[in-house]
């Protein structure tokens, strides 16, 4: 029972299993990237140039400027999310490639970091990806938005980390749809992607506060267009909060489940 509540023990020998998931996923990259690039895009484009046309301006720049640095963040949530919980199931439940990996000198704590480190690879690849398409575009012309870079990886990992939670307690995989209808989908209509939080009622503004998406879409807003977000440091402490709170429940929730 103690050991659950253990603080992790890590090590490098994560590396090995983040690089067979490289591995395993350089056989699949092309329709990978095309499927994790093709929705954010769409939703950019669709509604960028559809509700633009409306809203010529939003928070003081074109709606779909506006919009190009909230779907940075959607994107990498989601494809956070999306690793950390249908992969991440997969391979500890379906395939045992946990239980093989555990019978050699790795222990779970290398194994739970490895899949946050994957997880959050894939989000920074989406994120890259979607980036290159708001530069093709014109919408920033900003050195500043290199810095959406490292950002699309700090956001990968507080999703990762979430998502692996709800992946140590889930029994199949129709239980991640109560996750994304019940957190990742308000989350993308609370926290500022399609319009200014301040549009809310107050008590939800509350709610979106302390929301990480919230914290992620204002540090992505100015940095699209070229300017240092305002309240830098706390932005950041709220998503690695989040990031370590999801590490350290989730190893605690498949040390209990694992040792079953």
């Amino acid at each position: 029972m103690m050991y659950d509540f253990a603080l992790p023990r890590l090590s490098l020998r994560f590396f090995p299993i983040w690089q067979r998931h490289w591995l395993v996923w350089k056989k699949i990259a092309a329709p990978s990237i095309l499927g994790h690039l093709a929705d954010p895009v769409i939703y950019m484009l669709g509604l960028g140039y559809g509700l633009g046309s409306l809203l010529p301006e939003m928070g003081g720049t074109s709606y779909m400027t506006f919009l190009a640095a909230g779907t940075v963040c959607y994107s990498t949530m989601n494809s956070a999310s999306f690793e950390a919980l249908y992969s991440g199931f997969a391979r500890m439940h379906e395939q045992r490639t946990w239980e093989a990996i555990l019978n050699t000198p790795i222990t779970l704590d290398d194994v739970v970091l490895s899949e946050i480190l994957w997880a959050a690879t894939k989000s920074l690849m989406s994120g890259i990806a979607v980036l290159a398409v708001i530069w093709l575009l014109g919408l920033s012309h900003s050195a500043m938005s290199l810095w959406m870079i490292p950002l699309a990886l700090l956001v990968g990992l507080t999703f990762a980390g979430l998502g692996l939670v709800m992946t140590a307690l889930a029994p199949a995989y129709d239980f991640f749809m109560y996750y994304f209808t019940l957190v990742i989908t308000p989350m993308m209509m609370l926290c500022g992607v399609f319009f200014p939080v301040t549009q809310l009622p107050e008590s939800l503004q509350h709610v979106a506060g302390v929301l990480p998406l919230t914290h992620a879409v204002d540090l992505a807003r100015p940095l699209v267009n070229g300017s240092v977000p305002p309240a830098l440091g706390l932005h950041i402490a709220v998503l690695l909060a989040y990031t370590l709170f999801g590490f350290y429940v989730s190893l605690v929730l498949f040390r209990r489940r694992l040792s079953k």
